[in-house]
């Protein structure tokens, strides 16, 4: 396949955005926010460095000082973190890039020690979720959560509005509701997490009703092509439905009427089996008139074979991201690939975050 017939390196129009290419920078948690949760210093650079992908997407950001569920993670609600993120991105413009943030509420998954006042964390229902999270001694069990009650649902909703002007006054180009991977609103669609008997619970269409309500929150102050949403089928932090096909499929309906920008689809089990679930993805994909991306273990090759198929509009990479600053460009030179280094995945400072070799310094 020559450069000029790649699909994966041709652009792509993205509402009123024109991408570069069809790579885009899937949200990965660093753990390395500073103090009050800020973005770190080194934030620029890093995402600078990847600014070649047609898309970058931040790591998820919390909502609420509620919302977070790992150490040093950033947030998007206070003025000091606004003020850093807008550092962020006019270091990705001034590199020709593009970046949307990614809009966070963990719910259960969270330590009573991240929580403001030591307070459980929250969740559709009382029910601990079986994994674990980053403290300052590394992983640990999360703590046992409390179920929100019905009148603190506008609150919630209410941060995720915040959180969207937040955004734009920071300067990013659109967001991505984080709905995925079992964090709040995952929690909430997913009969396994959610056991409530009131309008958010129960059928589908009241489990999926706070995911559809925030995303309403967020167009309140985003053109809808500048909106997208992660969603993940298969379970994942303990969060897992009876009938994902039924649940996703409704989701996805719902999405596609409200009209938001993409949808972004971890197709399978997290860096595991594709097959992880019984979810026709093609199926999702043609239900959606927006763009799709798709997530979860793709390489260039697998990856311009689901451009070219049509299966896929985009391609999100993370680990091949982390440790390649310039992916496209070894996409487009067939070029050797950096390996992740595993061990500074969370938390650090440089190394394993901005230090990785583009193919100009390798040379």
């Amino acid at each position: 396949m020559s450069t000029s017939a790649d699909p994966l390196l041709q652009p792509f129009r993205l509402g009123d955005l024109t991408l570069p290419n069809r790579l885009v920078m899937a949200p990965l948690t660093r753990n390395r926010a500073g103090e009050a949760d800020v973005p770190g210093a080194l934030a620029a650079t890093y995402y600078a460095q990847r600014a070649t992908a047609g898309l970058l997407i931040s790591e998820g950001s919390q909502i609420s000082p509620e919302g977070q569920g790992y150490l040093s993670t950033p947030g998007i609600y206070s003025p000091e973190q606004v003020a850093a993120w807008r550092k962020v991105t006019d270091a990705v413009h001034k590199s020709g890039g593009r970046i949307f943030i990614q809009l966070w509420h963990v719910g259960r998954v969270s330590h009573v020690s991240l929580q403001p006042g030591g307070s459980a964390p929250v969740g559709p229902s009382a029910i601990r979720a079986n994994t674990k999270t980053f403290l300052q001694n590394g992983f640990a069990d999360v703590s046992e959560p409390r179920a929100l009650e019905l009148s603190e649902i506008p609150r919630i909703l209410g941060d995720y509005e915040t959180a969207a002007r937040n955004a734009k006054e920071a300067g990013f180009d659109g967001v991505e509701i984080h709905a995925a991977n079992g964090y709040l609103l995952d929690q909430f669609m997913k009969d396994g997490s959610n056991k409530r008997t009131d309008a958010y619970g129960g059928s589908i269409e009241n489990r999926a009703r706070l995911t559809l309500e925030a995303t309403e929150a967020v167009l309140k102050v985003w053109d809808r092509n500048r909106v997208g949403i992660r969603l993940s089928p298969a379970p994942v932090n303990d969060a897992a439905d009876s009938d994902p096909q039924a649940l996703f499929s409704h989701v996805v309906g719902k999405l596609d009427a409200l009209g938001i920008g993409y949808i972004h689809v971890i197709e399978g089990a997290t860096g595991g089996d594709r097959n992880a679930v019984a979810v026709d993805y093609a199926g999702l994909r043609a239900a959606f008139r927006g763009t799709y991306i798709a997530n979860n273990g793709y390489d260039h090759a697998t990856a311009s074979e689901a451009v070219a198929s049509g299966r896929a509009d985009l391609v999100a990479f993370g680990r091949l991201y982390i440790a390649n600053p310039d992916l496209a460009e070894r996409f487009r030179l067939k070029a050797p690939l950096n390996e992740p280094d595993r061990t500074t995945f969370y938390g650090g400072q440089a190394e394993g975050y901005t230090d990785y070799p583009s193919l100009e310094r390798a040379a």
